[in-house]
């Protein structure tokens, strides 16, 4: 792949390939030159199989300083929980009509889906439409649940999800570019401690083999992933 001058000239901004964390943002944001906000995306690479069962690594986690998008929440619900998601600042509450509505229409005006526990063997019908899309509910994470204020509280506020992939790579948004360092640096800390907490029994050796970020349209930053050990973020005092 040829890259464009903009992003040859961002790669010539990367020195090395073990920056701490607050060094890494920094040269990721110069490289962010873009006409729009660039997101911050974190690419980690976990020493795990994912092909084994006890060597998922998969969780949520609710970012500080949230993520700089406007997310758009579909509730699953009837009832008194369809009033309390209303209430919570649901965009769509509903049940079998949403459920024709994105059957019949091919509708997905929604950013992530809700379910209450009920609800489940309805939205099971379009199952095959929204898991290819990674819209179907999943207690995993937090999206199929009857505490529905606190589920859309949580994803207004920021919480994004994280898994690894069949290549056991995590790959995560964790802000926009015009968030700034020091806030970017709270929404990694806090998502590399939750990754870390997640990690496996199973899993030998170790643990974070690599960590890379990058802004939408620049090079990935590599940072120093020997500092990622022990269940925690260890930052540069």
């Amino acid at each position: 792949m040829k890259h464009g001058k903009k992003y040859q000239d961002s790669a010539k901004l990367i020195q090395q390939n073990n920056y701490e964390v607050n060094e890494a943002i920094d040269v990721a944001l110069q490289t962010a030159k873009a006409k729009f906000d660039e997101t911050m995306e974190a690419s980690i690479r976990l020493g795990v199989d994912p092909r084994h069962a006890d060597q998922q690594v998969r969780g949520t986690v609710v970012l500080p300083n949230g993520t700089g998008k406007t997310v758009r929440v579909l509730v699953f619900a009837k009832g008194d929980l369809a009033h309390q998601a209303e209430e919570a600042g649901a965009d769509y509450v509903g049940a079998e009509e949403l459920v024709a509505k994105i059957r019949d229409e091919n509708w997905f005006e929604f950013d992530v889906c809700v379910a209450t526990p009920d609800m489940m063997g309805v939205v099971g019908r379009i199952g095959r439409v929204l898991g290819p899309k990674g819209l179907m509910p999943n207690p995993k994470s937090g999206t199929v649940t009857a505490d529905v204020a606190k589920a859309i509280a949580d994803i207004k506020a920021g919480k994004v999800e994280y898994r690894v992939d069949r290549t056991s790579i995590v790959h995560v948004p964790f802000g926009k570019a015009s968030f700034g360092t020091e806030k970017l640096a709270a929404n990694f800390n806090v998502l590399m401690d939750a990754i870390l907490k997640a990690k496996p029994a199973a899993a030998k050796g170790t643990y974070v083999k690599s960590v890379v970020i990058s802004s939408t349209m620049g090079p990935g930053v590599k940072m120093n992933a020997a500092k990622f050990v022990g269940g925690a973020v260890v930052t540069k005092e």
